[in-house]
């Protein structure tokens, strides 16, 4: 029958745990500290503990689908490799496929349109108060999907031809109240620039000493709960306004700001024709409001909307914002690693609502070319070559969500690494 340690053994096995993982800090511990401590604890229990010899990793998740700190040394395959373990028609854009993925959504979202205001009328009051939330989670989950398509006409894998996926892009994005343009040329930079702590895009991690005041007052529950409503409801478009949560650069940066420093010279006249797209959508909604009312509007199109905007921060933020995940310094940082510090998220079947967007996004950061509907394909391709580069968690949406913002509030490097320039998660104060 085993024997439990007593409390001053437990203790040093503790302490030798805490050499890398401070509080409920992350991380991948070294075997060392930990068998050393076991062994000193199993002396003075008489021999009684036993130690085994393969490292101790710390895993953070739930079962089967815990993860531990992605490697951060340099892989030793290379993009070329990983492109050549998935089947090259993987890489084909059928232009009758994007716009069949298109036209299914825009049914959809025309079917509960019309429940809205054809049907939803005619049914009992109390039957309608439950019919609205209900309206209200469909029409956003469908538009999150067309959402996607946009976000692919973006990355040039809609089709083979550049014009079309920029206009089938710009009118997406246009509805949904994107600057399409601005959108994309910033997207790009994230992903040629993601986890780096200098010049990635877009829910760029602070270091302790950059973060604000208030911070720490904000973590706990009632703080976390706040944080979460703001971040869903108002995230997205103060990104897009004033490039909260964005990379720090040296003057005001806006998506609807021509001359902002988001954008080169070369790129400015596609800001304008994004920002042309923005009003006349607006003046669209403005002459719906005018003929059946403000309210209508808010009910019919504005809910939706917000929950558009909230699935979009959430998905993107639970991409790119994991313990498991590293962020890495000018010193460290190159763009395979980076491409790699992003993770698979299992959104049940809203995966297919939104394309797989959410659970390829390890693929669609190395091939964002890449149509949708090959990336699951491709995923299971390069997962054995990948190996412990691959990062997925399945933990249910809400408590990964939870989970995140209270363990990822700022980015150190360890204490007790030679690399510096890694950095990782942390939550104490």
């Amino acid at each position: 029958m085993p024997i439990k340690a007593p409390r001053r053994e437990r203790s040093i096995l503790l302490l030798g745990r805490q050499r890398t993982l401070k509080h409920r800090g992350i991380a991948l511990i070294s075997s060392e500290p930990i068998a050393a401590a076991a062994a000193a604890a199993a002396a003075a229990a008489g021999g009684r503990m036993t130690v085994k010899e393969e490292p101790f990793r710390f895993h953070y998740g739930c079962g089967d689908n815990a993860l531990q700190r992605s490697p951060t040394e340099k892989p030793t395959f290379t993009l070329g490799q990983i492109k050549k373990a998935i089947p090259p028609h993987c890489f084909e854009r059928s232009i009758l496929r994007s716009f069949s993925y298109l036209v299914h959504d825009l049914l959809f979202a025309a079917l509960f349109l019309y429940f809205a205001v054809a049907v939803m009328p005619k049914l009992p009051s109390g039957l309608v108060l439950a019919a609205w939330p209900l309206y209200w989670v469909l029409q956003g989950c469908i538009l999150s999907g067309v959402w996607v398509i946009a976000h692919e006409c973006g990355h040039h894998a809609f089709s083979d031809y550049s014009i079309l996926d920029d206009g089938v892009g710009l009118v997406l994005h246009s509805a949904l109240l994107v600057p399409y343009f601005s959108w994309k040329y910033s997207h790009r930079r994230h992903h040629s620039n993601t986890g780096s702590i200098e010049r990635d895009e877009v829910f760029v991690p602070k270091p302790r000493s950059a973060l604000s005041w208030f911070t720490k007052y904000l973590n706990n529950p009632p703080g976390r709960v706040l944080t979460l409503a703001i971040t869903l409801s108002l995230g997205w478009p103060l990104y897009l306004a004033f490039n909260v949560s964005g990379r720090a650069y040296p003057r005001f940066a806006c998506h609807f700001d021509p001359y902002g420093p988001i954008f080169s010279d070369r790129e400015r006249g596609q800001i304008f024709i994004s920002d042309a797209g923005i009003v006349a959508a607006s003046y669209v909604l403005y002459r719906v409001a005018a003929s059946y009312g403000f309210w209508w509007l808010v009910r019919v199109y504005g809910v939706p909307l917000l929950i558009v905007n909230a699935w979009l921060v959430i998905i993107t933020y639970l991409q790119h914002t994991h313990p498991s995940l590293p962020h890495y310094d000018s010193s460290e940082w190159d763009w395979l690693r980076g491409a790699l510090a992003t993770v698979d998220r299992d959104y049940g079947v809203l995966n297919k609502v939104f394309h797989n967007i959410t659970d390829t996004h390890v693929a669609h950061h190395l091939f964002s070319t890449m149509p949708h509907y090959h990336a699951m394909e491709a995923t299971k391709a390069i997962k054995p070559l990948l190996g412990e580069y691959y990062q997925s968690d399945a933990t249910p949406l809400l408590k990964a969500m939870w989970r995140e913002v209270r363990e990822c509030i700022y980015v150190e490097p360890d204490e007790d690494s030679k690399q510096k320039g890694v950095l990782w998660y942390r939550n104490e104060f």
